[in-house]
Parts: C-alpha cells; structure tokens; sequence
C-alpha cells in the first residue's frame, strides 16, 4: 500500500513537472506568441557547434544577428540562419546593436574574463542577457551585472542548460520531494586531459582553471542534490603534472562542500583526467550518473527506484533558450537566474581562499 502510494506521488510529481516545461496549446484561431530575436556575442566552438545548431529548433527565440571579431563567421550563420548580412557586428557596434530593434536578447558566449564588459555593454542597448558560465571571474563583476541590468530593466540569465535537462530535472524532483530522504552524501568529479595552450589556462580570460570550466558543472550538481547552497567549504589543489603548461591556474583540485542540514559533497575537478560523475545517497535510494553526465547528449544516469533512464534524444540548448527566452517575452521565471550564478562564484571564490589559507571557509552570500 505505502509503496504503491510513494509510486504513485513519483509519478505524479514527474508529470506535473513536465508539463511545467511543456507548451502551452493554442487554439486553433490563436496567433502563435511572437519569436524573441537573439544576438550571439562571441562565435566559438560552443556558439557555432551547438547554439546557432539549437537555435534552428527553437520555438520561442530565433537567432537574427551576431557579434563577433571574424566577419567570415558572421556570414556563414546570416546564410544558415537567413538574417541579413548587415546584422553582422563587431564588439564595439554597442549603438548600432541598440538601434536594431529585432534583437531582443544577447546570448554572451565570450570568455569568462569579459563577461561582465559585454553584459554590461548589452544592457547598455537595451537589451535582455543571456551569458555562459561561468556568469563571470569574481563575485564583483557578478554584482556590476546584476545592477546594471536592473537599471536597466533588462533580465539576466546564465547559460546553465542542465537546468532544462530532464535526467538533473529528475535529481532536483528527488532532492525537493525527498523520495528517498534527503541526500546526505554526494561525491561528483568532472574534467579532461588538457595537454595545450589555450585561453581557459590563462587567468585574467578564464578566472581560474577547470574548477570555473568543468568543476562548476559539479558543484551545481551538489546544490541540486542538497536542495541548498553549501554553508563551509574546504578546499586543496593537488600536485600539478604539467606544471610548465599549467603556470597561472591550477591543473587539478578537490573540496568539500558542507551544508547546514549535515549533507556533505566530495568534489574533484581537473585538466588532467577524463572524468564525469555523480552520486547522490540517502537512506532510501540514490541517484548515480557516469560518463557523460554533464554532456551535451547521450546522459548516462541511473536511479535505485527506475534505473536507467531514458529521455530520449533532444537538445539542452533549445530546451534552455526556450524556456528563457519564453520568460522573458512573457514575464515568467526561470532557475538559471543571476543569483544563481553569483551564488556559484562565492562557492568558487570560497575554494581558491580555503586553497590559499588551508583552512575551511564559511561562505556568506549576502
């Protein structure tokens, strides 16, 4: 009987948070809601490989410019996205991109050490903000983002697309239901072998090393699992391999996050190993994902009551940019707000100090 019930709120629950992201119909006469007009600022590998793919699937946004220093990648996405070549820009265009009515929202994609310029200068033209993560290098810059957005009056997101992932959606349902009991222990590891130059090994572009690139995908996954934000952390970066190449940041760390309820989180990051997991256990049942549980697609994640799961073949980044952009043009909420990805740099911030003095640090998010 007891089991058939908690079987029964399980499933409730998982529905009722699927319609929470679902679509709402429209009537057959109704007009469908207008389409967001997105600008991408900054055309890497994560703009042109997964992004501007997306956002040929979106329902609520559309992509209709980009900013960038490479007019050649401007154009290739104008021609496979149809928007004219004139709404191609470069990073200093801030009044021509203010005066551009069709764009909507700037999708920040640049690196984290510019952040805060490009989000700052985006409000500056009146427009909403969606920018990646890391939401910047110090909880300073964060705080200059979130003010000049509400002077503004302009929304700010961050590219947290496991938000809309339904295998971390799952995690955040058992966390807050506590189906199983609260989650008490919690380990995850995340990084990859780093064998070159580039900027994300480079202080002042990358704010740190793979804790700000690969660890902060952990260190969601613990808050998410914990249904909290850590109180303490303690923190020690470990023996580097590569020390020549790996001079400004750190190559690989681990920490402990503690939280108020006695939960604890064990995370690793690195440049130096191939690695993705997490693991989440309470009295009653547990949550365990493996390589790749932080990928783009094809998440390995399991769980004691269903085991394997299965959400079939989708795109993180439409589900995210939908959702947001759908907020935004109708004055909904969405998770991954600001607050959120401020909160995530008090954590890293509290890591890099407990590294420094060797000591734990009580984190204080006021």
């Amino acid at each position: 009987m007891h089991s058939s019930r908690r079987q029964f709120l399980g499933t409730f629950a998982t529905a009722t948070a699927a319609l929470a992201f679902a679509p709402r119909l429209l009537s057959a006469d109704e007009p469908k809601p207008r389409k967001l007009g997105l600008a991408l600022c900054g055309l890497g590998n994560y703009s042109n490989g997964e992004l501007a793919p997306a956002l040929l699937e979106t329902a609520n946004v559309k992509l209709v410019a980009a900013i960038t220093g490479t007019r050649a990648k401007g154009e290739k996405l104008a021609a496979s996205h149809g928007f004219p070549t004139a709404n191609i820009y470069g990073y200093g265009d801030w009044d021509k991109i203010a005066a551009n009515k069709d764009i909507d929202v700037v999708y920040v994609v640049t690196p984290p050490g510019i952040h805060a310029q490009n989000v700052i200068a985006a409000f500056g033209a009146g427009k909403h903000v969606i920018c990646e993560k890391p939401m910047a290098n110090t909880v300073a810059e964060c705080d200059a983002m979130i003010a000049a957005g509400q002077k503004a009056g302009k929304r700010l997101a961050i590219g947290y697309r496991l938000h809309y992932d339904p295998y971390h959606q799952e995690l955040v349902r058992l966390a807050k239901t506590q189906e199983f009991g609260p989650f008490l222990k919690i380990s995850s590891a995340n990084g990859y072998t780093l064998r070159r130059k580039s900027w994300r090994i480079e202080k002042k572009l990358a704010g740190g090393g793979a804790l700000l690139d690969m660890g902060i995908y952990s260190l969601q996954a613990c808050c998410m699992a914990a249904n909290a934000n850590p109180v303490a952390v303690t923190a020690k970066e470990l023996p580097k391999t590569q020390p020549e190449l790996f001079v400004e940041v750190e190559q690989a760390l681990e920490c402990r996050l503690e939280f108020a309820n006695g939960a604890v989180a064990d995370v690793w990051s690195g440049y130096d190993a191939n690695r993705a997991e997490l693991e989440a256990t309470a009295a009653k049942g547990w949550f365990k994902g493996a390589r790749p549980v932080f990928s783009y697609r094809g998440l390995n994640v399991s769980t004691s009551a269903k085991g394997k799961l299965d959400f079939g073949v989708f795109r993180q980044q439409q589900r995210h940019m939908d959702a947001v952009c759908a907020a935004i043009r109708d004055g909904g909420e969405f998770t991954c707000t600001a607050q959120v990805g401020r909160r995530d740099m008090v954590i890293i911030e509290g890591i890099y100090e407990s590294i420094k003095t060797g000591k734990k640090v009580e984190l204080k998010y006021a």
